[in-house]
């Protein structure tokens, strides 16, 4: 059995892809320890090119699932059903892994065991101007089992259910209800400061609003999904409905201030202009109110 998988999922992202699968592939890690499993998730740009020219470098086992648009969920579980690795590494298609990524995960299997291990993630605008791969505080993530870095051995995934809930079928939250099925059979974690990936982060533009509305109203209806499966107040906590957090986002949807900042910012059709601090500012703000206005609606449904 192979030593590591590297899954990822990837959808209309070819501009990103080829990198991060040459950085999959750039690894010090032995070529014949670990392999990378591609799942492209019903991609209409030109994600095919670009798989076909990375599989031509390919250093290591590289596999490629094709299927029709199903989510990331699903496509998760297409991925995992391919993976031969004893422990599976799962990134994302905006995530380019350092050289060392592979071999840091395996290394904090050796020392801890059967654990999940959480590596560190550095935001960066450009894949073209890095900065220095060393994590901070500054980088910091609560998240547990965050699928841009985390690894868990086969044999714990398969014990947790061994699946991504498909249920979860919008963005959002899928990969920390897998994390909360695990942390339920007793799995502890790790941090591995050093298995450090770069994740893509530009800076919003005013084109990218209406795209961010659209994106925290779907994570506000998974997120009801999520605490359906789990209620508690760890869950209550992450997806911000706890009693002080409500009256935080009703008093900023009913204050009319974010209707006013919506038209400050603008949110139809935009431009490539980047925010400027105080329009990004003002945009957050408002998506704060879209998700408590959706989270509201959506607790609401049956």
């Amino acid at each position: 059995m192979l030593k590591l998988s590297i899954q990822l999922c990837t959808y209309n992202r070819a501009a990103l892809l080829e990198r991060v699968l040459e950085a999959c592939f750039d690894q010090t890690l032995d070529p014949s320890a670990y392999e990378v499993v591609l799942v492209n998730d019903g991609s209409s740009d030109e994600t095919p090119a670009a798989i076909e020219r990375a599989a031509r470098i390919a250093t290591c086992a590289f596999t490629v699932v094709n299927q029709p648009n199903g989510g990331l969920a699903n496509a998760r579980n297409a991925g995992i059903a391919r993976c031969a690795g004893a422990r599976i590494a799962f990134i994302d298609d905006d995530v380019l892994p350092t050289p060392v990524f592979a071999a840091e995960h395996l290394r904090s299997d050796a020392r801890h065991g059967d654990v999940v291990v959480r590596g560190a993630a550095i935001n960066t605008e450009s894949f073209d101007a890095l900065p220095v791969p060393v994590w901070s505080l500054k980088d910091y993530s609560a998240n547990w089992f965050w699928t841009t870095n985390v690894s868990v051995r086969r044999t714990r995934l398969d014990a947790a259910g061994g699946r991504f809930d498909e249920s979860f079928s919008e963005y959002g939250w899928e990969d920390i209800e897998l994390g909360l099925r695990l942390r339920a059979i007793g799995t502890k974690a790790v941090f591995n400061r050093r298995a450090v990936v770069f994740h893509y982060k530009p800076h919003p533009k005013a084109e990218n609003v209406e795209g961010m509305l659209r994106q925290v109203r779907a994570q506000a209806r998974t997120a009801v999904r999520l605490e359906r499966l789990h209620p508690g107040w760890r869950v209550a906590l992450a997806i911000g409905d706890t009693v002080p957090q409500r009256l935080l986002g009703d008093a900023l949807r009913k204050s009319g201030l974010a209707a006013r900042l919506e038209r400050i910012v603008g949110t139809s059709g935009g431009d490539d202009t980047r925010l400027s601090p105080a329009k990004l500012a003002a945009a957050r703000l408002v998506a704060s109110a879209a998700y408590y206005d959706e989270l509201a609606n959506a607790k609401k449904a049956p």
